[in-house]
Parts: C-alpha cells; structure tokens; sequence
C-alpha cells in the first residue's frame, strides 16, 4: 500500500510546487528562483537542453535555450560576466514521464554584443542550473559573427590537356565563417562525382580529371558558399586536345610515264584522329613515291595507196588504203586521216553545172546578216546619243541642288566683328617670342562679317540638314560673334526641350550651356563643376554653323544600370545635338571619383543609344584607334575624345578588393542657433565638383554654413559599411543626443546606391545657451579598414556666414566662348606649329617629341591615326590648361624641342 502511494504524493507535491512557484513569478515578474518539493530536493540538476553554437547573419540575433530538471533558477553567464536576469525568458513545464519539474530559459545574442570583444577571444555563453543540493554548468556555446569573403586564396588557372591525360584543378575558397563549402560548375553546370566518376573532388577542394575527354572541354568554376554569401572564381578554361594519327595507305597510283621509266605514288591522311583543339599534327610524310616502268604505246601508221579503180557509173574513181603499217597498240594511237579517197574521171561524160540553188541561197543569207548588222549599228548609235542628252540635261538641272550654302565673299575684319579680341601680354619669358607673332590681319581666312543665310531662301530661315538638328533661329540668321555668347539660357532649353530626341533632358539652367559654333569652334563650360566641350578648329566643316550644349544629368533624372561591383565614377553628361557631322574630334573633359589605379579598374565608357539602352562603347587603356571614341585618364579628371556627340557616363567595375572611390566629406551646421540643440550634418559625396556643388546649393537654401575644409577618403570595395561618430565633446557643456556609439551608412548605398552624396546628421545639446565654443573630433572609418580622425574647434556664435561665394564662384567664366577667345594659341600660330612638326624629322624633332614634352607618350598610337597629329596633341594642351596654361610654357618646349624663331614656321623638308 505505501509503494501504491508513493507516485501520488510526489504528484501531489509536484503540484503544490508549481502553484507556489506561479504564486511567486506573479509577485516578482523578473524572478528566476523557485522552491523544489522536498520529493526532488536531493537531485541536481540534470541538463535536457545545452546551448548550442550559434552564427550571426547580418544583423540578425540568434536565441540561446537552456533547459534542466529538477532547478530552482537558471541563469546565462556570457564571456565570464552574468547575463542580466530581465533578459531572460523563462519557462515552466512538468516532464511527464518523470513528473519531475522542468525549467527552460533563453536568452537573445546580438551582433552588437559580439562586435563589443576585441582580440582572440571568442564570444561565448554557458547556462548554470541551480537546485538545493547544488549547481551544474552546461557546455559553452560560441557565438561568431558569419561571413564570407570576397576573394577568393586560390583561384583555378586555365590547363590544356591531352586527350586521356589527368587534369588537376586547384580552388583555396575565400576565408569564411563558418569555413565554406565548395562546388565545382562546367559551363554553369554542377559537377556531381557521384553521377560521373570521372570527376573527383579532394578534401581540399581541387578537382581532379581522371582521364580527359573531349566532352571535358569547358570553362570550370570554383564555388564557395556558407550560410552568409556565395562566390564564384574566375572561370578556368580547360582545352582538352587530340595529337593527330595517320591512317593507312591508299593503293598505288597507275605509273606517271607512258613509256618508259615513270613514277607510282601512294598517300595517307592526318585523320585517325584529326588534330583537335591545337593537337600536334602527324610526324612524317604523307605521299610516298616509287619507281616504275610502262609499256611503250604503238601508234598506227597507213600502208600504201591502192591503185585508182576504173571509172564508175557516176563519173568517179576511187583508192584506199590501211592503217597496218604498223597497227596501233598498247594505247596507241590510230591513223589519223583518210582511208578512201575518190576523184571525177570522165569530164566530158559527166559536165559541171553552174551554180545551183545551194549557192544562191547562201549568198541571200550572207546580204540579209549584213542589212541586220547594219540596222544594228543604228539603234546602237540613236539610243547613246539620247541618253547623252539626257545626262547633260540632268547635269544642267542639278545646279538647283547647289545652291543651299553658295561660298561667302569674305572680307578683311572690321572691328567688333568676328575680330580676334586684344590679348593682354603674357607675362615675360626668355621664350616668349616664339608664340607672339602678330597674326596676318591681311590674309581672308580667319575673318569673316555679317550674318549667314541660304541664298535661295527667301522665307528667311536657316536650313541645318546634317542630323537632328534644333529649329531655327527666330530671327531667321545665325550671327557670330567673337567672344562671350550672351543669351537666354531659359529660352534655349525651353526651345530645346521641344525637340523630339531632346523631351528628356532636364530642364536645368543652371546646369546647362550653349552656343552658337562655325569652323573656328569654341568652347562650353558649366561653371564649378569640372565639366567642358572643347570643340577644335575644324572640328565643324567649313559652311556649317551648329548650335550645340553641354548639360549635366541628375543621376535621378537618369539611372544606369548597375550590376555586381560596378559603380558610377563620374557625371551622367549629355552634349549634343546628337548626329551632327565633325571632321575631327571634341573633348569633353568630366571630373571622375576613382582612385585612377587601372590595375585595380575595368573602368568603361557608357554611351546612351537613340532608344535609351547604355552601351558600352570604350574600356579604358584597351582603347582602339579606329573607333570614334579615346579616353585620357587623369588623376581626377577624364578627357573624352570623340567623334560623335551624346550622352555619356563612367562606370568602374572593381577587379580585387584593392579598388577605392575617392569620397568627400563637407561639414555643415545651422547658420543660426537659439536653440539648446545644434545639428551637425555629415556629407558623404562622390569627390567630384559637380555634386559638390549641388550639396552646396542645397545648403544655402537651407540656410547652412560650412564649418570645416572638404577632407577626402578613400572607400574601398570591401563589402563593409561607414562609420561616423564624434568623440571628446567637453562632457561639462555638451552632450550627444545620439543612442548608439555611431551612425553607419550601409555600403551598398555608397557603391551601388542611386544618389551621389549621402548624410547623416549628429544632434547635440549643450547644458547652457550660453556655450558657444565646441571643439570635438568626428571619426570616420570603414569597418575592418583604415580611418580618419579630423578635428572641429570653431565658435557657432561668431561665425555666422552662410553658404556664400567663397566655393561657389571659384569659375568666374564665360560659359560659352566661341572662336580665337576660346583658345590659348592663336589660330595663326597653331596652324603654323602643326605644319612645322606633322612631318616626321629622322632625329626626332616632331610631333612625337612634343608629346613626350607634355607627357602624352601613351597615346603616340592614337596621334599617328590622325591626319594632324599635333593638332590632335594641342586640343589637349587647350583642353588642359584653359584656366592655368602659360602659353609660355609651351613656348618653352619648343625651343626644347629644337625649334627656334625661324626655324619653327620655316621648317623645310631638306631640314628633316
């Protein structure tokens, strides 16, 4: 009877513990503790549920369960420190197999908890149960942040094979936690040993080709992924090839004589197998020859003529004879001739008749073949003179087509039109005297005055037929003038916007110029932004007048598409109109945002189709000199040479982790304060002028000012994420309002993100509206990389200026120049310097040496495809230095170059 009521008053214990156990949690939310019956209270503590290694993904924490019976309190101890008990989550139940009390608890792990240790040691966590008789310890659980790297240790390297030959593949996957797992691709498609034991994959990953076969040739790709990311290698190519085989000889030719010693051949082909895939060809010969000796051919010879018959019936005798003498053999020939002949015997019995019908049928034939050729001749000759006619008639008519652009007469300049403009003396130089010679003022080429206009038209409108041109002008005439072009850009881009191809183009004064260009060409500018067309002499035909802009894109008025790890380096920029005719090449110069390193770029020149779709027109140092495109690429700045007007864009596309954007940080803050808060807002741009110039438009409408230099930074494509914080604030007057320790702004934003600058704002409070000095310092750096530190120590009382002048008007330019104002070498003397150094000299005195002045050397290919090859060199030297060139710099390198006062405008061939 008592072993009957011994499970019923545990039970019944069981029960009232759980009441009280209830009673307590509900009196203390928070507590962990209960009281064990006195059935269970010399047990201890036995584990159900260890807390088992976890891994981080991204930003997601992970939860940590513990659970033990009989326990009257759990709790988590994480790196040696007790987890706090509200952070726990506790759980009662009842074990009913045992009907011993069960307690379970869990607890959440954050990334920002892990990323708290620094060093060796690893983050981990382990459960202690408690009871009345005393404590036991779970296991430890580690807890790793999970990732994978970009690159990859050890990439598979590209083998050619022969045909049953072992091949060996070598993959080290990139450094990962947890380690990743590895799979090998062919052509796109997973290799499975199990299906195809052909294939085996080691356990350090590298792929073994027991025995090469053709069906093995393809491009194989190492793939390595974890719980995190996936990551493919670089492709390897795998050739399998095939040595070539004779195959067996063909029976002997018939002998090549006809009589006599000859010869017999025989031959075999590479066929078995053909060579395949850059196999070596057979070894040997594949025609044999042998002596040999044919029969001589008898050829058949007549015997003698028979003797004449007597006369017959119909007046005639005949004779014959026969080919035996001697007989034809052995593919001899036969007798060649008669073997009967016949003559008339009797004239007088049988008399000749005249001419029969036969022959007067023959000479009617020939009269009537004469009469037809006759005929012939005539229509011949009727139908080229019309046609002749008719040539001249067409000729004489097409005058009419002639007539759109009759030459001008041009005349000697008067002043204030189309005039070079007084040039003011440059400073002096021992060279000097080589680029001032006073142009020829006499001469009709360079000056021209009045308006142009078709002759023929007389409605007063000015026919542009060259390519989607803009409407005429208003007033039915282009004038040029020399100098500044001032009109209404408002009503250019509104007149522009109305154009077909031109309805997508921002409407963006600011951000837009134009001019009115002829052979002399110009220059566009948008000022503060780094961006310009240089349009060269002769670059628009003679006779041809174009009106032509330059407008910056906004990157949300036109997105590019973006894929992996390309990033815009530069401004989406569109100049046009798009079609017209140019005899030689503009350059269009745009700031970019690389760290100008090719090794560590493919960086590739996009350009915007009539339908919309980008296509990639250059990549950057494989540049091709028949294409109509030609990059320059300079520490900040790329100079686009091009035959064509459009739209265009940089995009870069990182090839190792090494690749780095150049950021630029701007620092603003409220002009006025009256406030206990002061915001402080953290620029992160593209570090090229034009979007700096948009952050600063933008600011002055706000009303900000800058409160320290631009800092540049370098971001690289590590995949990891900046951080901003700002430290050593004076914890007596200021404090930061901000919860975390930093701000982040994720890397995909910046590298792939659809806007050029991002912010983020710091709120801070001071303890008195009487405190005006703040000194602290703002701290950037990208996770896992390098960082800078800069220090703020200003007045946000004194200073007071708002976003002014000071960076907004450092381009006091015209926006548009057109003719000799455009250009630093006067037209005169850049004609005479091309003709003086386009010859090449023997010892080197030409353009060649000029290049290699000015360090343009690695574009000499690029120059020699040009018909001026100095012209080509002195549209960069403009293109360059428009705002800080000295032209007696340039002077400097010709004397350099050997080409003295007289020596450079009277170079002779004999001299070369």
């Amino acid at each position: 009877m008592p072993s009957l009521l011994g499970p019923f008053v545990r039970a019944a214990l069981l029960v009232l513990w759980l009441v009280f156990a209830g009673f307590t949690c509900t009196g203390s939310e928070h507590t962990a503790t209960a009281t064990l019956p006195a059935a269970f209270s010399d047990l201890l503590p036995h584990f159900q549920v260890e807390p088992e290694d976890e891994y981080i993904v991204k930003n997601k924490p992970v939860t940590l369960t513990c659970r033990s019976s009989p326990a009257t309190q759990i709790y988590f101890k994480c790196n040696s420190e007790w987890v706090h008990q509200d952070d726990h989550l506790i759980e009662r139940t009842v074990d009913p197999a045992t009907a011993q009390p069960v307690m379970q608890v869990t607890i959440e792990i954050t990334r920002q908890q892990v990323e708290k240790i620094f060093g060796l040691d690893e983050y981990w966590c382990q459960c202690v149960a408690w009871s009345t008789t005393g404590t036991q310890k779970s296991q430890k659980a580690y807890i790793r942040i999970a990732y994978l790297r970009k690159n990859f240790e050890e990439e598979p390297q590209g083998k050619e094979a022969a045909l049953d030959q072992e091949v060996l593949l070598r993959c080290h996957p990139p450094e990962g936690v947890p380690q990743a797992e590895v799979e090998w691709q062919r052509n796109e498609d997973v290799i499975d040993p199990a299906s195809d034991p052909n294939f085996f994959i080691t356990a350090d990953h590298n792929l073994v080709i027991k025995k090469a076969r053709l069906a093995d040739t393809g491009n194989y790709t190492c793939v390595a992924k974890n719980i995190v990311a996936r990551r493919k290698s670089a492709s390897a190519t795998v050739l399998v090839y095939v040595n070539g085989g004779w195959s067996t000889w063909t029976t002997w030719s018939s002998c090549s004589a006809v009589c006599g010693r000859g010869w017999q051949k025989r031959s075999r082909s590479c066929t078995n197998p053909t060579p395949l895939n850059g196999g070596t060809s057979c070894e040997g010969q594949n025609v044999q020859k042998s002596a040999c000796m044919a029969t001589c051919p008898v050829d058949g010879g007549w015997s003698e003529w028979s003797k004449w018959s007597t006369c017959g019936a119909d007046c005639s005798m005949w004779r014959t004879r026969e080919c035996t003498q001697p007989s034809p053999g052995t593919g001899g020939k036969d007798c060649q001739g008669l073997d009967l002949q016949s003559l008339n015997c009797t004239s007088e019995q049988c008399p000749q008749t005249v001419s029969g019908a036969e022959d007067v049928a023959l000479y009617v034939g020939m009269v009537a073949v004469a009469l037809c050729l006759t005929l012939l001749l005539i229509v011949v000759v009727l139908v080229y003179r019309r046609k002749k006619e008719g040539l001249d008639a067409d000729v004489a008519d097409s005058s009419i087509l002639t007539t759109g652009f009759q030459p001008m007469g041009i005349k000697p300049s008067k002043p204030g039109v189309w005039a070079p403009r007084p040039r003011r003396p440059p400073p002096h130089s021992k060279n000097s005297h080589l680029l001032t010679i006073q142009p020829d003022l006499t001469t009709t080429t360079t000056s021209y005055q009045g308006t142009l206009r078709s002759r023929h038209d007389t409605a007063g409108k000015f026919s542009m037929t060259n390519g989607p041109l803009l409407d005429p002008l208003p007033n039915g005439s282009h004038t040029l003038h020399n100098g500044k072009l001032n009109a209404d850009p408002a009503e250019f881009v509104s007149r522009l916007s109305t154009q077909t191809y031109f309805k997508t183009l921002p409407r963006d004064v600011a951000n837009t110029s134009y001019g009115t260009f002829n052979f002399l060409g110009g220059r566009l500018t948008i000022p503060n932004t780094g961006i310009s067309l240089l349009i060269p002499p002769e670059a628009i035909p003679r006779g041809k007048i174009y009106e032509i802009y330059l407008t910056v894109q906004r990157k949300e008025d036109l997105r590019l598409p973006l894929a992996g790890c390309q990033t815009l380096l530069s401004s989406v920029v569109s100049c046009g109109p798009p079609g017209v005719v140019l005899s030689r090449p503009v350059i269009l110069s745009m700031d970019h945002c690389s760290d100008a390193c090719l090794d560590n770029w493919a960086i590739r020149l996009k350009k915007q189709n009539y339908e919309g779709a980008w296509e990639d027109v250059l990549l950057m140092g494989e540049e091709l000199v028949s294409e109509p495109y030609y990059c320059q690429l300079e520490a900040e700045t790329c100079r686009l040479l091009s035959e064509q007007l459009g739209t265009f864009a940089l995009v870069g596309e990182s090839l190792h982790m090494g690749a780095a954007k150049r950021l630029r940080l701007v620092l603003f803050s409220d002009a006025y304060c009256s406030t206990l808060e002061y915001n402080i807002r953290v620029y992160c741009m593209d570090d090229t002028q034009d979007v700096f110039k948009e952050v600063m438009q933008m600011e002055r409408q706000l009303g900000g000012r800058l409160i320290d230099e631009p800092h540049v930074l370098l971001f690289k494509d590590s995949y990891h994420n900046l951080r901003l914080s700002i430290h050593d604030m004076p914890q007596a007057h200021w404090r930061s309002k901000l919860l975390a320790g930093y701000q982040e702004i994720p890397f995909y934003h910046i590298w792939n993100g659809s806007q050029r600058y991002l912010h983020c704002t710091f709120t801070l409070e001071r303890l008195s509206l009487g405190t005006c000095e703040l000194t602290c310092q703002l701290c950037v750096w990208q996770v896992e990389g390098e960082g800078q530190s800069f220090s703020l120590d200003f007045n946000i009382a004194k200073d007071t200026r708002a976003v002014d002048s000071e960076f907004l008007l450092m381009d006091s330019n015209a926006t548009a120049l057109a003719g000799p104002s455009a250009f630093q070498i006067p037209y005169l003397i850049r004609q005479k310097i091309c003709s003086s150094l386009d010859a090449p000299c023997p010892n080197g005195a030409d353009w060649r040496m000029l290049a290699q002045r000015l360090k343009l050397e690695r574009h000499m290919s690029f120059f020699a495809s040009k018909a001026s090859p100095t012209s080509v060199i002195l549209d960069l030297w403009e293109a360059q230095h428009f705002h800080s060139g000295n032209i007696n710099q340039l002077a400097t390198v010709m004397a350099d170059i050997g080409k003295q006062e007289a020596m450079i405008f009277l170079v002779s061939d004999g001299e070369c």
